[in-house]
């Protein structure tokens, strides 16, 4: 019997929340970036709602013109290191740069991570897109977008093979015969490729779910290969459904060509619900976030995206200006969306800011009108869940929780209860079979 397809539900813990003026809100804490309790509270409040997973997102590079949620933050290994002891279901996932680490490192981190809470780990592989990174790591020169992408495909491949290391049953600890480990079952990556190099093995066992899950964030054409090639899920945005069925179809079908399954990889969009009694009480929490925004504030925030470009040059209501290739090498499908929704729709400078800080999508309405949203983003393949971006916390994801989820539970759509132990078994993926063990195994039944 064939089981019915669920939805899956990940949150942002981003500090008072995704706004860039969320910690001015009468309900946020102002400095929840670094205030554990506030994030515990957040991770016992998406625990509570069976969510799979928590994301802690992360960037390398600041300026005073930062989003203040970035200014001042923790580094995400550390931060889930913490949330670990604090959770008991929940997947933790966090962001590390491929572009500025080493893969023996990441891979130990976040081993480690998956060793602490019992397969519930999972890294968001990110090739980094601001320029300034580089000045923060004695580089001279940001790597460009081609070439970011090309160092990602090597360094996953290689920490996943960092990964697989000891086979799962090569630690013995036999006290009485004085026998720790099989050493037959440890192995050298003896890794030499075009970025690194890398002898290995890990100094670290896998964890119950095999591998940390792999997530992917780059829409761009090299992050959708990328993800389809390497990734086991895709935290994606969308500004209607019928980009994200496209969206969805595309990345979907390249991990076929590649002689994967298309539920082997799962798309993430990320949406903001704003919820409310009423149309109209959603829509007043709505007017209340933008209003939080200073014009000035929102075009800092949208130079970004666009390597941290001055905006304030140009007069605030006329045409969105004509910026050609600016931004490419850094959020390359942001802002290529930017630019066409500024020529498409014929929007001034001032209405392109205040769009980028507090869009208004679908997902804005009553408990029955995001689940309904939901639901058909669900169900016509544009989703297989959401990852829900708080506008502001904690109101955003205690209203989802409290009115979305129960609507979405009484249909069937969404656990009542986990499933699983691990991050895998709870996002219905496979675990990785150990590749050392699939070899041997292989040539048992070819000899």
């Amino acid at each position: 019997m064939v089981s019915k397809r669920k939805l899956k539900l990940g949150t942002m813990l981003h500090g008072p929340g995704g706004h860039i003026a969320a910690w001015r809100h009468p309900n946020a804490v102002a400095d929840a970036s670094v205030n554990f309790a506030f994030y515990k509270q957040l991770v016992e409040k998406a625990e509570s709602g069976k969510f799979d997973l928590a994301f802690v997102a992360d960037g390398l590079y600041i300026t005073e013109k930062s989003h203040p949620n970035f200014l001042n933050r923790f580094e995400p290994i550390t931060l889930l290191a913490a949330l670990a002891g604090a959770s008991s279901h929940i997947g933790l996932v966090g962001t590390l740069s491929t572009s500025y680490s080493e893969p023996y490192t990441v891979a130990r981190q976040f081993a480690s991570i998956d060793k602490i809470s019992k397969g519930r780990a999972g890294w968001n592989a990110v090739t980094s897109p601001l320029e300034g990174s580089a000045l923060n790591y004695s580089k001279d020169k940001h790597p460009a977008h081609e070439l970011r992408y090309e160092i990602a495909e090597e360094f996953i491949e290689v920490t996943k093979g960092l990964w697989d290391s000891w086979e799962d049953d090569a630690f013995i600890r036999d006290k009485d015969k004085g026998i720790f480990i099989d050493s037959k079952k440890m192995h050298r990556l003896n890794h030499k490729g075009k970025f690194f190099s890398i002898q290995g093995p890990l100094n670290i066992a896998r964890s119950e779910q095999g591998h940390p899950v792999v997530f992917q964030a780059g829409s761009s054409e090299a992050g959708k290969e990328l993800a389809a090639k390497q990734a086991d899920a895709v935290f994606t945005g969308h500004d209607n459904i019928e980009e994200a069925k496209r969206f969805y179809q595309d990345v979907k079908s390249r991990a076929i060509s590649y002689g994967r399954a298309a539920t082997d990889i799962l798309i993430f969009p990320g949406i903001s619900p704003i919820v409310g009694r009423t149309e109209e009480e959603a829509d007043r929490k709505y007017q209340e976030i933008a209003s939080l925004v200073d014009i000035h504030i929102a075009l800092d925030y949208l130079g970004r995206f666009f390597d941290h470009f001055d905006f304030s040059r140009y007069p605030l209501d006329e045409a969105f200006p004509d910026l050609g290739d600016l931004g490419s090498q850094g959020f390359q499908s942001t802002t290529e969306k930017i630019k066409r929704m500024a020529k498409e729709e014929d929007l001034t400078l001032r209405e392109v800011a205040l769009r980028v800080t507090t869009p208004k999508k679908e997902f804005i309405g009553t408990p029955l009108q995001i689940a309904d949203a939901v639901q058909r983003w669900f169900e016509e393949e544009a989703a297989d869940g959401f990852m829900i971006a708080s506008a502001v916390f904690p109101d955003g994801l205690n209203d989802f929780v409290d009115y979305v989820v129960p609507i979405l539970q009484e249909r069937g759509l969404f656990r009542t209860e986990y499933e699983h132990d691990t991050l895998r078994g709870n996002l219905g993926l496979k675990k990785p079979v150990n590749r050392y063990t699939r070899q041997r195994e292989e040539s048992k039944i070819n000899s």
